[in-house]
């Protein structure tokens, strides 16, 4: 006959051993072109994802690691600055309030420089002596313009508000930046992931699963650069503005003092 022989016996279907052979030989011939064609396994684990991932990813997993490492840096730092920061203002205020001279105080500050409240000090002792020499004739020190000494106060409260801050606006522009550069990985992961289910003709979870995976990778990544920054940045401002509060009560103190005793 033709191609094949079959019948029915005892409910089973038979081939003949002709057309036996000839599909064992086809299924010979395109095993190895299935084997092109089947998707490479999948291997689970950040370490698989990223080793599977396109350039665009890890070029965009790079960008959120050094945001990452730098972020981590600066919170470390800054946790230590302003730590050292409050405690050596408490110390410094315990001192001023105990001391009778402004000389006693002055002599204390450089053991003290951590504190913003040193910096304010020293610029008002500065502005006292110059106008209290500049009145030496009068017979008694004398401060000739309150307003000259709060300006002094308030210009290096300023510095040392902006010596505070500094770098915290890293962590600002790594809180509100990374998600976003996560998302642009994860967007061109998804277009990729379709690409590959084009390519292969088939939208099955084997094909579909790593594509998706890899792209989902960068958005996992950016949103752990950015929480910690987040987190961080508004715990350190708020304790700048607790320092920079500080200094606000600290040159009304001085000035008080000073009006009591050079005017």
């Amino acid at each position: 006959m033709g191609c094949c022989v079959w019948w029915f016996d005892n409910h089973n279907l038979l081939w003949d051993s002709q057309t036996l052979t000839q599909l064992r030989e086809v299924s010979l011939l395109l095993a190895p072109l299935l084997a092109q064609v089947q998707p490479e396994a999948f291997s689970g684990g950040v370490g698989g994802l990223i080793a599977h991932s396109g350039w665009v990813a890890r070029s965009v997993l790079l960008i959120l690691l050094v945001f990452s490492l730098v972020s981590w840096a600066i919170i470390v730092y800054k946790g230590l600055v302003l730590h050292r920061a409050r405690a050596q203002s408490d110390t410094f205020l315990r001192v001023f309030r105990k001391s009778s001279k402004f000389s006693e105080v002055n002599s204390v500050a450089p053991q003290l420089k951590a504190s913003p409240l040193v910096g304010v000090f020293q610029a008002g002792y500065v502005e006292v002596n110059q106008q209290v020499r500049s009145g030496q004739g009068e017979g008694r020190p004398v401060v000739r313009s309150l307003e000259s000494l709060s300006r002094s106060l308030a210009r290096a409260a300023t510095g040392e508000v902006t010596r505070l801050e500094r770098r915290l606006s890293f962590l600002a522009t790594t809180a509100s930046v990374t998600p976003f550069i996560g998302l642009f990985g994860t967007t061109w992961g998804i277009m990729d992931a379709f690409g590959e289910i084009g390519r292969m003709g088939s939208a099955n979870l084997q094909v579909v699963a790593p594509g998706i995976s890899e792209a989902l990778i960068t958005t996992a990544m950016g949103l752990f650069a950015a929480i910690p920054a987040a987190v961080f940045y508004n715990h350190y401002a708020s304790r700048v503005r607790v320092l920079n509060s500080m200094m606000d009560d600290f040159s009304l103190e001085f000035l008080n003092i000073v009006e009591r005793n050079f005017t």
